[in-house]
């Protein structure tokens, strides 16, 4: 098949391209979250970049939406509505924002675009309405095993940490920081050392690295702290547990089904996995057995051939299905992101919030 769809997140859409189809992402001169095209990504031959404004509409046969306002501008460019005249689905990267339980989902008033949750808790926890929803749970590739730990410190993996605060966890980090030092990694970490008031001593902030480069360095590290209150499912989690990392994270949201106790710490109880972090800190030979535990439960659950298998048969079953009428206009005139509470907006209007190359969210 020859599937339509932009790259928003990085980590999702290296693991969805591997796929045997024929992927189709618009670009644009200045890039952006409307035309990031392939940013440079290492990816099979099968990706290609396209320009939305010249692609043949009889050229694609599903389009892979992941923001309400795509709907809009496929058919305001391609002539093409999705679900009535192209098949489609959308896929939910997040958890909801807002009134939890109560917010609902922006494809929730339609029933002929299927949305895809990546989780059970974003499906569980989002009013979808009448949409019908499937789970397609996250697969990566696997970097293999890399985890050496040799430095007794925390790795931290996370995008904008002092913009986003509470849902990041930044606030936990002093906590963690008095029971081993931290590597942060990731965009938007300059001002982390002002925000929490650790120095230097305490918290060394590494940047946004490449994925080779940020695997090769967090595996060094003797334990993965996953900090995070409020996120659907942070692939950085997933990544660290595939080097075979021994993880310590909150017992919120889906990472209470992704993390085996047995593959380090997970709990609500802070001060727990502080003391559990000192553990791993002070006993390698027990740090690198959870982690062998990570690496085995991650790779059952999470791996790319299973999610591209599960992705296979929701595509048939799409191809196959007769097109039909009534999807609700307020889906093509744009409605309010699941990112948050704006409203999202086409090319040329408010820009969305900047496509991400990496989703440690």
């Amino acid at each position: 098949m020859r599937i339509l769809l932009w790259h928003v997140h990085g980590s999702w859409t290296d693991a969805f391209v591997r796929g045997r189809h024929e992927y189709l992402l618009p670009v644009l001169p200045d890039g952006g979250p409307w035309g990031l095209g392939r940013a440079g990504r290492n990816w099979p031959a099968s990706v290609r970049e396209v320009s939305l404004a010249t692609l043949a509409a009889d050229s694609i046969d599903a389009v892979v939406l992941q923001r309400p306002a795509e709907a809009a501008e496929v058919a305001r460019v391609l002539g093409l509505r999705p679900g009535i005249d192209l098949p489609a689905v959308y896929v939910e990267h997040n958890t909801p924002k807002g009134d939890v339980p109560f917010t609902v989902h922006p494809l929730a008033g339609q029933r002929e675009i299927p949305v895809v949750h990546v989780t059970h808790f974003n499906e569980l926890f989002w009013d979808n309405g009448g949409a019908r929803t499937t789970v397609i749970e996250h697969g990566i590739p696997d970097p293999g095993y890399l985890y050496t730990g040799e430095i007794p410190e925390l790795g931290v993996v996370v995008n904008e940490p002092v913009r986003r605060g509470r849902v990041t966890g930044t606030d936990l980090l002093p906590g963690f920081a008095a029971a081993a030092p931290l590597q942060v990694f990731g965009m938007g970490g300059d001002d982390l050392h002002a925000s929490t008031g650790i120095g230097p001593s305490r918290l060394r902030i590494r940047g946004d690295l490449k994925s080779a480069a940020l695997h090769r360095e967090l595996a060094r590290c003797r334990v993965y702290l996953h900090p995070l209150r409020w996120t659907s499912l942070g692939l950085a989690l997933l990544e660290a547990m595939h080097l075979g990392m021994p993880v310590l994270a909150l017992a919120t949201t889906e990472a209470a089904r992704a993390v085996p106790a047995e593959a380090g710490g997970i709990s609500t109880d802070v001060h727990e996995l502080r003391r559990c972090a000192e553990l791993l800190i002070n006993d390698p030979e027990e740090a690198r057995r959870r982690g062998k535990a990570a690496r085995e439960a991650v790779l059952e659950r999470y791996g790319l051939d299973r999610f591209l298998a599960d992705w296979d048969m929701l595509l048939a079953e799409l191809r196959a299905r007769p097109r039909r009428g009534n999807a609700v206009q307020e889906l093509l005139a744009g409605q309010e992101t699941s990112e948050g509470n704006g409203r999202s907006m086409g090319p040329g209007t408010e820009p969305l919030t900047p496509a991400r190359e990496r989703n440690t969210h």
